[in-house]
């Protein structure tokens, strides 16, 4: 059976893979990424890159994909549900493949876990925080707290260390009891130990937009996105 190949679209111009793919698939999936070269994590960066991003799907198309995401959850939200819906159907129409984006990604992996009302941990600015509120909202979901680290620079939100995550979502967790899960929001936050950690530490649920990204991505393309070890979305789901 030939190797199946993915495509992704990511925020950062290097257009570099996430580490989380490899970790998550390794040999069983391979990834392509094209990046959009998004300068900050704020509305102003992402209105200078957002009509690229049809483009890039064609342009992975041509790289041989067989479904692609838009790796970036706040590209995707902030403009709203609406707007996330009607990207999606461009990339799917411009390309012919199947498609989806990293806040289809957080969504559907809160719903497979079962999480209503969500605790959520950002990398983001309070703009930024607000969107997302409206989003979830949109969704059906019911943050209980929602806070971030105020990051706006796209290559810092990759050297947050684990801990920082960690005390964000025990934080967050504990500042309205009720909580079904947690949600960490924002793709280049690498947070698979912070999924681990937290998941045994508060016993609730981790959805995070990187690993959920893959995991969605995973199933639109009707894969197996199952990798023990990764988190309590990662034990068992079958394809969408």
């Amino acid at each position: 059976m030939a190797q199946p190949h993915l495509g992704l679209i990511v925020p950062p111009a290097a257009g570099a893979v996430p580490v989380d793919g490899p970790l998550l698939y390794g040999e069983r999936i391979r990834f392509s990424a094209l990046g959009l070269g998004l300068g900050e994590i704020s509305t102003r960066g992402y209105l200078d890159v957002i009509d690229s991003v049809v483009g890039k799907a064609v342009a992975l198309k041509e790289e041989g994909v067989s479904a692609i995401s838009l790796m970036g959850t706040s590209l995707s939200f902030f403009r709203g549900a609406d707007f996330n819906r009607q990207l999606e159907i461009e990339m799917a129409r411009a390309t012919g493949l199947p498609c989806t984006t990293m806040s289809n990604a957080i969504v559907n992996g809160l719903r497979h876990l079962k999480v209503r009302r969500v605790a959520v941990a950002t990398a983001y600015i309070d703009e930024v925080n607000a969107q997302l509120r409206r989003y979830l909202e949109h969704s059906g979901f019911e943050p209980l707290a929602l806070e971030g680290l105020s990051i706006s620079d796209v290559q810092a939100v990759g050297k947050v260390p684990t801990k920082a995550l960690v005390d964000l979502c025990v934080k967050v967790f504990e500042a309205r009891p009720g909580a079904d899960g947690i949600l960490i929001s924002c793709g280049g936050l690498v947070t698979l130990d912070a999924v681990r950690e937290v998941e045994e530490r508060l016993q609730v649920p981790v959805v995070s937009s990187s690993p959920a990204g893959f995991w969605d991505l995973a199933r639109t393309a009707g894969l197996d996105a199952r990798s023990p070890g990764c988190g309590r979305l990662f034990a068992w789901t079958a394809p969408a």
